[in-house]
């Protein structure tokens, strides 16, 4: 992985020989009515890179666009970086399977190429032909529904997923929402390494220690969430004023180089050598964002965007699970 303060090239080496995109389209909180549209004009702009998920109940639409796409010779599908994630409910070693197959069948795929358990949380199975998504609520119907927890032993999953890359299905297996102590743990026990690790990162939650940790064992390291609290606030999990969008020092940044806020901090992502997956459903935003490859900060303003850290966390377990799913469940401590 890069982390020079030179000119990044477009992507991050995977596994030491495979090349993810360095940027990505998420499709986190995309409107079902909307994916295809949006995955179509991301390819049309030059997007390769697509982050889904079983949880953002947008994988057959999003299936829909790249089919079209494909159809219409924009790409090929070996030109496309298409990441999926395994659910909380799907991690006993019988599941994993199914729900590979599910997002295969929806997405119109023969394989994936980086699937990632989403979180380090192992919830009660509900079958697939019952509910999906399956959410986080075990039964949603309950008088007082709650997330379940099932003791799963991470080996026992990541067992299972060694397999499906042993069958063609996967090309690379990783994970999301770690920390070094899983990850070692984890290492610890893999017979094929995990080549990805996602995790939330912006300048005000750098993560400078884990991202260091990752390059130290050769896992790339993707952002998620990298524009900071833009993408709660909607949802009530951040407010406008925790925006990093409006820190002085981004904005300095912006002003210099005649760019947006947003770029400033997608190319600070970028710089230091990790991927970066920022959602958004504006046309002039997809061709904006691509535009972060084609300048670079300079190495003060690299220190000076670093220096934010506020080792402040938006999507957080150990807070959401209890206020919404009646569970308490954290996960970083």
């Amino acid at each position: 992985m890069e982390t020079s303060t030179d000119n990044q090239p477009p992507f991050v080496l995977v596994d030491g020989s495979s090349q993810m995109p360095s940027l990505g389209l998420g499709l986190w909180k995309i409107d079902k009515s909307a994916t295809a549209a949006i995955v179509g004009a991301a390819i049309d702009a030059g997007y390769r890179h697509i982050d889904a998920a079983c949880d953002y109940g947008n994988e057959a639409e999003a299936g829909d666009g790249l089919r079209t796409a494909i159809a219409r010779g924009v790409c090929r599908r070996q030109d496309l970086w298409i990441t999926s994630k395994l659910w909380n409910t799907y991690h006993r070693p019988e599941h994993v399977r199914p729900a590979l197959e599910r997002s295969l069948r929806d997405l119109g795929l023969e394989y994936i190429d980086l699937y990632l358990i989403h979180f380090p949380i192992a919830t009660k199975f509900v079958p697939l032909e019952l509910r999906y998504p399956p959410g986080w609520f075990f039964d949603p119907s309950a008088e007082r529904p709650r997330m379940l927890p099932d003791q799963v032993p991470l080996a026992d999953t990541w067992a299972a997923l060694e397999k499906l890359v042993d069958a063609g299905l996967i090309r690379h297996i990783g994970i999301s929402n770690f920390g070094t102590s899983l990850i070692r743990d984890l290492l610890s026990c893999c017979r094929r390494r995990p080549s990805v690790l996602q995790i939330e990162s912006h300048p005000y939650l750098t993560q400078s220690k884990l991202v260091r940790y990752c390059q130290q064992e050769s896992i790339a390291v993707t952002a998620f969430s990298p524009l900071g609290a833009s993408s709660y606030v909607s949802i009530g999990m951040a407010t406008a004023g925790e925006s990093v969008l409006s820190d002085p020092v981004v904005t300095a940044a912006a002003s210099n180089h005649r760019r947006s806020a947003a770029q400033i901090v997608l190319r600070w992502a970028i710089q230091r050598g990790t991927a970066a997956v920022a959602k958004t459903g504006r046309l002039e935003r997809l061709r904006e964002n691509l535009d972060v490859l084609h300048f670079q900060l300079s190495p003060q303003e690299m220190a000076d965007i670093t220096a934010l850290d506020r080792n402040h966390r938006f999507n957080d377990p150990g807070v959401f699970c209890e206020s919404a799913f009646n569970c308490f469940f954290p996960i970083y401590e």
